[in-house]
């Protein structure tokens, strides 16, 4: 009885020290989660803002990594017929280069033009769509002469000269359009200058990122994420490229059946907006929308072409590229959706190129890493 009795008053002099010494620790713990995630939030708001400021310096880097990853492969098979690296970083930039320019005198003249008469295009395009639709024209004379109801004549020109004057200047919107161009060309040279360096230095990065690992497993998965990020990256890019070429020559060779002027344009200009996940697909049926109005006089000629891409997009996306591709890249659409909004709102259309790679090398290292394995179950579908 009172051995009992003493452990129970022992037991009662201890249970508060160690209910306090246990709430210490939770509460220890719960104070490090918190700094810790609150750390991550300022890292990630810090990298965006990083990306977003230093945009002319990081986007070349980029897309420069990411071609270099994808033409990673012709590089070693070069180098299988004996090439050196140099050397086959020569001919592969030799047939870029020449592939860029040919497309570029076939292509960029009509180019140039059509953008040089948009303004015509645009009156006949609204020409076009009140003869066709002439309700809008009715109710755009209703809403004018709403405007003027109970107007008389002199209070009709008394408004006209107090009418506020719009002056365009035209030397302002030149030079920022030249400044635009310059930083365009500029970045892309640097990027080819970086991508040639980049496929001519072989795999020196990776041995020079392999020798600072300090363990041999973890230079094991460096050269597994390495490798596997490459191999994804360029069959996903191979094979998307291959799919727009055919979609666009299709629709070049469609729009030239239908007597659409500067067909090889539209369906080069379609091929690359396929690149774009959603906003490039629409984008394209709005523009074959706007040519086909002002190529055909009537509703149901006009909407052929837009028609003709939709289809085939339809087709591509739902039959063609999950057959090719596989399962391995069927990401979440919701998490491509975001990450294109995302990539565009930080570097643009070129951002949106990239939106894709990116989020492919992501999961790539998340499904490596144990403590991201979650992160790669929720990029996948």
């Amino acid at each position: 009885m009172e051995t009992n009795l003493t452990s129970k008053l022992v037991s009662a002099e201890i249970d508060p020290a160690v209910a306090a010494k246990t709430q210490a620790v939770q509460s220890g713990v719960a104070n490090f989660a918190t700094t810790s995630l609150v750390q991550i939030v300022m890292v990630v708001l810090g990298a965006v803002a990083f990306l977003y400021f230093a945009r002319p310096v990081v986007l070349p880097i980029f897309l420069a990594g990411v071609a270099g990853m994808t033409l990673k492969p012709l590089i070693r098979w070069l180098s299988c017929c004996h090439l050196p690296p140099a050397l086959s970083a020569t001919v592969v930039m030799g047939f870029l280069l020449a592939a860029i320019g040919i497309g570029f005198f076939q292509l960029g003249r009509p180019t140039l033009k059509w953008m040089n008469e948009a303004p015509q295009h645009m009156t006949e395009l609204r020409q076009r769509v009140q003869k066709i639709f002439p309700r809008i024209a009715g109710f755009n004379e209703a809403a004018a002469a709403v405007d003027n109801l109970g107007a008389t004549d002199a209070e009709r020109k008394i408004e006209q000269q107090n009418a506020p004057t719009v002056v365009v200047k035209q030397s302002r919107g030149t030079g920022s359009i030249l400044n635009w161009t310059g930083t365009l060309l500029v970045g892309i040279g640097e990027a080819l200058v970086l991508l040639y360096l980049l496929l001519a230095s072989g795999d020196l990065f990776l041995q020079k990122l392999v020798n600072v690992m300090p363990t041999l497993h973890d230079k094991k998965r460096v050269v597994e994420i390495s490798h596997e990020i490459q191999r994804n990256i360029s069959n996903y890019l191979f094979t998307v490229t291959l799919i727009n070429i055919g979609v666009g020559v299709i629709v070049s060779g469609g729009l030239c059946f239908m007597g659409v002027p500067n067909a090889a344009m539209w369906g080069m200009l379609v091929a690359v907006l396929n690149f774009i996940p959603y906003f490039g697909p629409v984008t394209g049926v709005i523009l074959l929308g706007i040519v086909g109005l002002l190529t055909f006089d009537t509703v149901s000629q006009g909407l052929l072409p837009p028609a003709l891409y939709l289809l085939l997009h339809l087709l591509e996306a739902n039959l063609v590229t999950p057959v090719l591709l596989g399962r391995r890249f069927t990401l979440n659409p919701v998490v491509i959706f975001v990450s294109l909004i995302f990539w565009m709102w930080l570097w643009g259309v070129p951002g949106a190129l990239l939106s894709v790679p990116v989020l492919v090398s992501i999961k790539v290292v998340c499904d490596h890493i144990p403590a991201l394995s979650s992160v790669g179950k929720l990029l996948s579908r």
